[in-house]
């Protein structure tokens, strides 16, 4: 089987959607954007240059609000994301970012190019908008 022509970049298969928030925005405000933008994580963004970006997925809302009985509006998002995240190369096979993201444990991750967050790969992209499948 010759793997190069059924090669797939995480590029080809990312959601091309990247959506910010504060740190200091809340849980709720958090999970408000999610639903309007349709989006199962947020990018949490830097406070400086030196700084690092942020996750922050559903994952987190349960882990860090709902069994922990607090008040989605008492807890801010920087309470609660990872950080910082895991991204993956845009130019990286597909069977490499699987790889990655199930090793490390984690469902999604941006995908960047050139320094820059270009969209989200997650483990359901890899098996959905896979042309192995």
């Amino acid at each position: 089987m010759n793997r190069n022509k059924n090669f797939q970049s995480a590029k080809s298969v990312m959601t091309k959607r990247i959506i910010l928030v504060d740190g200091m925005a809340t849980a709720k405000e958090a999970v408000e954007i999610m639903r309007d933008e349709k989006v199962d994580s947020l990018i949490v963004k830097k406070r400086n240059d030196q700084d690092a970006y942020g996750i922050v997925n559903v994952h987190d809302f349960i882990k860090g609000v709902i069994l922990l009985d607090k008040r989605s509006e008492e807890v801010n998002v920087f309470e609660i994301m990872t950080k910082p995240v895991v991204s993956v190369p845009a130019s990286m096979d597909v069977r490499y970012v699987a790889s990655l993201l199930t090793n490390v444990g984690i469902r999604m991750a941006p995908v960047e190019e050139n320094g820059e967050y270009i969209g989200m790969i997650s483990l359901s992209d890899l098996v959905l908008e896979n042309l192995l499948f």
